[in-house]
């Protein structure tokens, strides 16, 4: 009695085991294709460039800021800021001086030449 117990409880085990194994049970091969065609479909898709992903190079008349760096600490005017607008490649330039209110919107065709309360040049950037 004691062995035929053993070889129940035994049997009982090996068939809760055997029961979760059955449930995964692999899909058919059709299936199988289908979700691989269709998992290389959605890849090549991904994978192909549109107009709008694609890097457009910048505009030819945009702004270059390294080009105008030597007039720091040169007292600004008129005539040198429109002299650095044309040696940055920029289409517009603006003088902005301390506590002047300025729009955030960023431009980046238009030279910004920072200056100080006594009119010299603290800094140059485009936006």
């Amino acid at each position: 009695m004691i062995l035929h117990a053993s070889f129940l409880r035994t049997a009982v085990i090996a068939a809760a085991l055997a029961l979760p194994l059955a449930a995964c049970n692999a899909p058919q091969p059709d299936e199988q294709e289908a979700a691989s065609a269709q998992a290389q479909a959605a890849a090549e898709h991904a994978a192909t460039p549109t107009p709008e992903a694609s890097p457009q190079p910048p505009p030819a008349g945009s702004c270059e800021a390294a080009q105008v760096q030597g007039l720091v600490g040169q007292a600004v005017s008129d005539a040198l800021a429109e002299q650095a607008r044309i040696d940055a490649g920029a289409s517009t330039v603006r003088i902005l001086r301390p506590d002047q209110p300025v729009t955030l919107e960023f431009d980046g065709n238009r030279l910004n030449i920072e200056v100080d309360t006594a009119s010299a040049i603290t800094g140059v950037r485009c936006g």
